[in-house]
């Protein structure tokens, strides 16, 4: 069974472009670019706000920088705080040039690998306090089927049931969801 690059963190995504591309692979260098360019598309556009004209500057900026520095990054280190720094010092260097202060702490390096928009956001948080009134095992079950995409076979397989009896509980799980979503309507 296959890993859905959806389903894959940024750094077990990333990283393997990154060191092929640092390895002469031009194609996986353009992927490279063009899945961080959307990271830091949302990490600009949440720090700067929807309207600003600048996001995409700063994207151009960091993208062309991580371009031109690549062979600065260090093999054995993970990839992805390495470009946060980047992106970091770009936000710094901006705020100076428009004479903006501000403090941009050092503890949110997730936030560039975040969700791409504050919407996703706002239902993945959504989503997880819901998930999380279900017990264990139904929680699971959902985010196995119907968040990672696991067929029901593979679902069954790996609780040791049949599939039909797995069916039976996401019916029940989703239908017993579907009536606290109506209840709070």
């Amino acid at each position: 069974m296959g890993v859905d690059a959806k389903t894959q963190s940024p750094e077990t995504r990333l990283k393997p472009l990154m060191l092929r591309g640092l390895d002469g692979d031009a194609r996986a260098h353009a992927e490279l670019l063009s899945e961080v360019s959307r990271f830091l598309r949302a990490y600009f556009g949440r720090r700067l706000g929807r309207g600003q004209s600048d996001c995409e500057d700063l994207v151009q900026e960091a993208v062309l920088a991580i371009h031109l520095k690549r062979f600065t990054y260090d093999r054995a280190q993970p990839f992805t705080p390495w470009v946060y720094a980047v992106a970091r010092y770009k936000m710094i260097d901006y705020l100076r040039r428009s004479g903006r202060r501000t403090h941009i702490p050092l503890d949110d390096a997730g936030d560039l690998f975040a969700e791409e928009s504050a919407e996703e956001g706002a239902v993945r948080r959504d989503l997880n306090t819901l998930l999380s009134r279900l017990p264990d095992h139904q929680r699971r079950l959902i985010e196995d089927v119907k968040i990672t995409g696991f067929t029901i076979e593979e679902a069954a397989a790996q609780r040791g049931v049949t599939a039909v009896s797995l069916r039976v509980m996401l019916h029940r799980s989703l239908k017993w969801l579907g009536e606290q979503v109506r209840d709070e309507d």
